[in-house]
């Protein structure tokens, strides 16, 4: 790091659990995000001002009228634009040192192959549920960490599954693929602005953790096996123990331990 880095990333530098070499790790990440929305939006701009070296994302939607209740990253000047134009303007202009790669396209399993063994992280912004579910089983092929939140009216929730350990569930396994809910799309039912951009905020969080190499040893408690919900009516937030599924179809048909 040159000193204008040292000084702009002071703050982190400063916790105890924080180091140099933290930040370096944090410089030389990749990290994948599907979806510049109401999750992406707040995700993308804490990933970038908080030093994530390369950011990738992917969308194929362009900015509505209807998305700037929530959605952050994009501005009135910009309805019509690409969303993943206008975040890579935005973050551009939040971090210059972050390198921002846009790629207007639905996340469809050729792109995601190409693209998730390229990335440290990965954080689904997505809202389907087979979109969400493609992207866990390649994510777990590949062996690369995914974060993944959602977020509709007033409830949200977040869980890390990472295929490095052992223990930790896939999406599947507390989603079965089988067992598609009711369409729970925010376009059609609503949802609270600031609960969404929680939800995005905390993905963020999470993957700057797995990022930096913060884990238990450094305090921290990862989201890994575990689910957080949060109701956006009170602000309860509550977290389950989550386990793998020893009948998966996606984690236990891949042969990992």
């Amino acid at each position: 790091m040159d000193d204008t880095q040292r000084l702009r990333y002071s703050r982190h530098l400063l916790l105890d659990e924080w180091s140099e070499d933290a930040q370096e790790r944090l410089l030389a990440s990749h990290a994948l995000v599907i979806g510049a929305g109401g999750l992406g939006a707040p995700a993308l701009m804490y990933l970038a001002s908080a030093g994530v070296g390369r950011i990738t994302v992917v969308d194929h939607d362009t900015v509505d009228l209807t998305n700037l209740q929530r959605q952050i990253a994009h501005t009135t000047a910009r309805v019509g634009q690409s969303k993943v134009d206008s975040a890579r303007q935005t973050l551009a202009e939040l971090n210059p040192g972050v390198q921002v790669q846009a790629i207007a396209q639905a996340a469809d399993e050729a792109l995601l192959s190409t693209w998730v063994p390229k990335a440290d992280v990965v954080l689904d912004c997505t809202d389907r549920f087979d979109i969400r579910h493609l992207i866990n089983r390649v994510c777990r092929q590949a062996g690369v960490p995914l974060v993944s939140a959602a977020a509709v009216r007033f409830d949200g929730q977040i869980s890390v599954f990472d295929p490095r350990r052992s223990a930790s569930p896939c999406y599947a396994c507390l989603f079965p693929p089988d067992a598609p809910p009711e369409e729970a799309r925010c376009a059609l039912l609503g949802v609270f602005a600031p609960l969404v951009g929680m939800m995005g905020v905390v993905q963020a969080g999470e993957a700057i953790k797995l990022l930096a190499g913060l884990d238990e040893g450094a305090g921290q408690l990862p989201l890994s096996g575990r689910l957080l919900m949060v109701d956006g009516r009170s602000w309860q937030v509550s977290a389950l123990a989550v386990r793998r599924d020893p009948a998966c179809p996606v984690c236990a048909a891949a042969g990992r331990p």
